[in-house]
């Protein structure tokens, strides 16, 4: 799909510059955005349920923590 957007000239160099030192064109910097716009929308309706299984669980802790100095023991 073909997107035309009104930018005005200053905006639109310094976000061409922008891309050009990510390694990307400005279209590829907008395609990525909106693609991770779309899928933040996707996870925040597939975190509900997910937050509900996690709090139904019989699983438990038990007291235990995360402990940096133990993960990584070698």
């Amino acid at each position: 799909m073909k997107i035309t957007l009104p930018v005005d000239e200053p905006a639109a160099q310094r976000a061409h510059e922008t891309a050009q030192q990510m390694g990307k064109n400005l279209n590829q910097v907008v395609c990525d955005d909106l693609e991770q716009r779309g899928d933040g929308a996707r996870r925040a309706q597939q975190w509900p349920p997910h937050e509900s299984r996690c709090l139904s669980s019989p699983a438990r802790l038990e007291g235990w923590r995360f402990d940096r100095d133990e993960a990584h023991e070698r």
